[in-house]
């Protein structure tokens, strides 16, 4: 496929500007301090450009917003242009450039939150269970009138790289539908990494986005640019995909919570993706948010409305709220992971596990340590599955508006360079896997989760209940955020996706130099280990 005529910086460029300029004048910074300078931008360095009520409404938690406009206590269009001007600030703080935004429809977003308060002031009844509830997406899903480019510039301007399709801005995503009828409000898309396949969220439109708590370090990826949103509190609440971790990632670099159920539970039809038909290991969506609450709120609101009569993928499984009364009327057993057996974990990632047990032995739960099959092995059959076109897909995208490849010089592009270790470069790429390679994969797989579920039943040997353990506790990855260019094992959240276990991210704590410090007695198991390892400052 050729590339296009135009230069594709100049592509990127006319985007990441038009993207800027759809920031309202008078939200528009007039400096933007160095990364250095001021690291942290969350809490009352952001609120410095708030007013009272805008604090007020953009820190309140999702649960209380939506009790507020469907009993007419907050207009629906306060409450969105709160959150349209917190974003605003967040998408301009979290770099001196640019960042966390790809696409911003405030003036949609608005007219949509007054036609809420005109059916309220009509019917004097909330819409739906999300009403007047602001909420942002991953830019994966399609929104009419809006572009998803996924990261890649060769996406500008078509349908997922495709022109004259008749879907162009007008096609929307089945979720979108049903948020829509649920009652939210739709704003804004968020950053992700072309490909969307590394824990970092860098592209050559927007370049690099920073973690709000720390801009010298990543928001994780791929649904970076939701995390670092949440994070500064410039949206409630908001919808990541997740197929080695791009969910559980970036909530718990930005002190989130961070949903992925297992595939089928909620609607992905009709979103874009990388690799489009790869069906061993499927991307699933999820919420992300500063609270467990509003995740139960956004998915207990979504199955009612039946999604599985809409995308064919979706179990008819409505929402099973005794399940959690009956978990909590009684002592549960946990399991925790200290090690996945390849990669350590750094001090305050450790040190988090161990106050997780120590609350838990205090409430009278049973402990046990996790050991189960090879966790290396998992994720061997994992990278075979991401990688049964060799890069084909990713590479096309690419070659769209002539962007660099995936693993070009460091020094030319910004792309974090794990993507390009697992895809491929400027080489010529091996030819995709056929039938029969795939099809042994996909038994390889289907006998690891066997093994892996035997070895779960086993534990009810050990936790005194007669019953397997009831949670295995885990770290999402061995760092507490990552380095630029600095994620370098997956290990601890893939490892999930190839089981297609349902997890859930918790924040813990954050990291405290005076008791993080270097463990003295630490032995690397491999050059890998010590690599992870070496990216923590004591």
């Amino acid at each position: 496929m050729a590339p296009a005529t135009q230069p594709w910086q100049d592509v990127a460029k006319a985007k990441l500007e038009s993207i800027n300029e759809s920031i309202p004048l008078a939200w528009r910074l007039p400096f933007i301090p160095r990364n250095e300078k001021q690291r942290d931008v969350t809490g009352g360095y952001i609120q410095q450009y708030l007013s009272k009520e805008e604090i007020e409404i953009t820190e309140t938690d999702a649960r209380t917003i939506v009790e507020y406009t469907s009993a007419g206590v907050w207009a629906t269009e306060t409450v969105t242009r709160a959150f349209c001007h917190r974003a605003s600030l967040a998408h301009q703080l979290l770099s001196e450039k640019t960042n966390c935004l790809h696409e911003t429809f405030f003036d949609a977003a608005i007219e949509d939150a007054k036609s809420l308060d005109a059916y309220y002031l009509k019917n004097q009844k909330p819409i739906g269970p999300l009403h007047g509830l602001p909420v942002s997406l991953k830019d994966q899903f399609h929104i009419k009138g809006v572009e998803t480019s996924m990261g890649y510039v060769g996406w500008l301007g078509t349908f997922q790289g495709k022109k004259g399709t008749g879907k162009e801005k007008v096609f929307e995503s089945e979720m979108v539908k049903e948020l829509r009828d649920l009652g939210a409000v739709l704003y804004c898309k968020t950053s992700v990494p072309h490909s969307l396949m590394t824990g970092e969220t860098v592209n050559n439109i927007i370049d690099y986005t920073w973690n709000p708590k720390n801009r010298n370090l990543s928001c994780g990826g791929s649904s970076g640019g939701e995390g670092a949103l949440i994070g500064l509190r410039g949206s409630p609440v908001g919808f990541g995909t997740d197929t080695g971790g791009s969910i559980r990632i970036p909530a718990a670099f930005n002190g989130l919570y961070g949903l992925r159920p297992s595939a089928g539970r909620l609607p992905y039809y009709g979103m874009a993706n990388s690799m489009d038909g790869q069906n061993s290991v499927l991307s699933v969506v999820g919420p992300l948010a500063p609270s467990v609450g509003t995740l139960q709120l956004l998915v207990k609101s979504l199955l009612s409305r039946n999604p599985w009569l809409h995308d064919p993928l979706v179990h008819d499984m409505p929402w099973r709220g005794e399940e959690a009364t009956i978990a909590k009327a009684k002592k549960l057993s946990f399991a925790i992971l200290w090690h996945d057996g390849e990669v350590s974990l750094h001090p305050p990632v450790k040190r988090a596990l161990e106050s997780v047990v120590q609350k838990l032995r205090n409430q009278g739960h049973k402990i046990i340590e996790w050991a189960p099959p090879s966790h290396k092995r998992g994720l061997d059959i994992l990278l075979t599955a991401w990688t049964y076109d060799n890069g084909a897909d990713i590479r096309s995208a690419l070659q769209l508006s002539g962007e660099p490849k995936v693993l070009s010089n460091e020094a030319d592009v910004r792309q974090a360079p794990q993507i390009g270790i697992t895809y491929g470069g400027d080489i010529k790429p091996d030819p995709p896997k056929d039938a029969t390679f795939i099809a042994a994969n996909n038994v390889a797989q289907r006998e690891y989760q066997k093994e892996y579920m035997e070895y779960w039943n086993s534990t009810a040997e050990l936790t005194g209940t007669g019953k397997p353990v009831d949670v295995v506790i885990a770290p999402v990855a061995p760092f507490a955020a990552a380095r630029r260019n600095g994620f370098l094992w997956y290990g601890y959240s893939g490892i999930v996706n190839i089981l297609d276990y349902t997890a859930c991210t918790l924040p813990v704590t954050t990291v405290d130099k005076s008791i993080d410090v270097a463990d003295s007695t630490f032995r690397p198991l491999s050059d890998l280990d010590k690599s992870v390892m070496d990216t923590c400052e004591s």
